[in-house]
């Protein structure tokens, strides 16, 4: 399921940015890909759409690399599926 979310975090950051294909890995940085912070917000918006997260404005400027998106999208995913009903 990783990769699935790393393939589709890299896809939402290459289509909102208009970029080429295969320019955005998840070893690009934001400021390599020339991401400022009003890019920034549009990709968050964005990821939240395409995973139907909310990505707390904490977790949100921890991003500064596609790596670090990743990172918090899948841990955002997993503590979703478990709901707090489940945790006894």
């Amino acid at each position: 399921m990783a990769s699935n979310i790393a393939a589709r975090v890299v896809d939402v950051i290459t289509k909102t940015q208009h970029l080429e294909l295969g320019k955005v890995t998840a070893e690009s940085t934001f400021i390599e890909l020339n991401i400022d912070s009003l890019d920034g917000l549009q990709i968050m918006f964005a990821l939240e759409e395409e995973f139907g997260l909310n990505i707390p404005d904490d977790v949100a400027k921890k991003f500064s690399t596609v790596q670090q998106a990743i990172d918090g999208i899948t841990a955002l995913t997993a503590a979703k599926e478990v709901s707090p009903a489940e945790i006894k």
